[in-house]
Formats: C-alpha cells, sequence, structure tokens
C-alpha cells in the first residue's frame, strides 16, 4: 500500500542529497541479493521485507525528514516494511494480506501524518519460471 505526503521532493534535489551523503563513500553496484530473489520466488512477505531496500531513502529523509513519522506510523500499524518509495515523497508498505494494506492505511489516515493512502492489491501470485 502507498501513502502519499502533503508536499513535494524534486527527484534531482534528492540524487543531490544522495551524493553529498554518499561523498567519500564507496557506493557498491545495485545487485539483486539472492535472498530477495528467494522471497520472490517463494511468494514469501516476510522473507521480503527482511530483504527490501531504498538507497535514496535516507537522502529523502534527510529533505523531507516527517516521512520518518510516516514510516513508523506504517510499521506501528503492522506492516512488515516501509520505504520511501524512489525518491519521495511517496512512501510504500508491505502487509501480509490485503486486510493488512487496509489496517495500515485506516491508520496511517488516522495519523496524519500523510495526505491520503492507497491499496495496490495485487491478485497475480507472483513470478513463474518456465
Amino acid at each position: 500500500m502507498f501513502a502519499v505526503a502533503d508536499g513535494g521532493l524534486s527527484t534531482p534535489a534528492v540524487y543531490g542529497e544522495f551524493d553529498r551523503l554518499s561523498e567519500g563513500v564507496r557506493v557498491p553496484e545495485p545487485v539483486a541479493s539472492q535472498e530477495l530473489l528467494d522471497a520472490l520466488a517463494k511468494g514469501d512477505a516476510v522473507a521480503l521485507a527482511a530483504a527490501v531496500s531504498n538507497d535514496l531513502q535516507p537522502a529523502a529523509l534527510s529533505l523531507f525528514p516527517s516521512l520518518s513519522d510516516t514510516l513508523e506510523a506504517g510499521r506501528a500499524a503492522g506492516a512488515l516494511a516501509a520505504l520511501v518509495s524512489g525518491s519521495g515523497p511517496t512512501t510504500a508498505f508491505l502487509t501480509r494480506d490485503a486486510d493488512g494494506a487496509d489496517a495500515v492505511a485506516q491508520a496511517l489516515l488516522a495519523s496524519g501524518t500523510c495526505r491520503t493512502a492507497r491499496v495496490a492489491p495485487s491478485p497475480a501470485p507472483g513470478a513463474t519460471v518456465l
């Protein structure tokens, strides 16, 4: 499920902040971990939650600190994972099922930490290896 914040973030500004925050630090090439691939293959939401990340999240949070409140509210409501989506300010929450997504969406709206919340269910069972 996704929560949309009040206000916005400039993608170039977030990338600039990423560069500033990672100055002098070797940033490795992104590679899908085996844990991520296994979780996707098995349709295991709990394992997927442990394997997902967003390298731009620290930069987005640096520029838009209140997104941390949204992420925390989602976790407190039962989200398995809470991430800034892309460069933000939209946030994404992984739940076990549609009921969990509805509960997180309602909690986020009640928390006042986002402008709107949208559940994005998927009837697809996941990728199939042929």
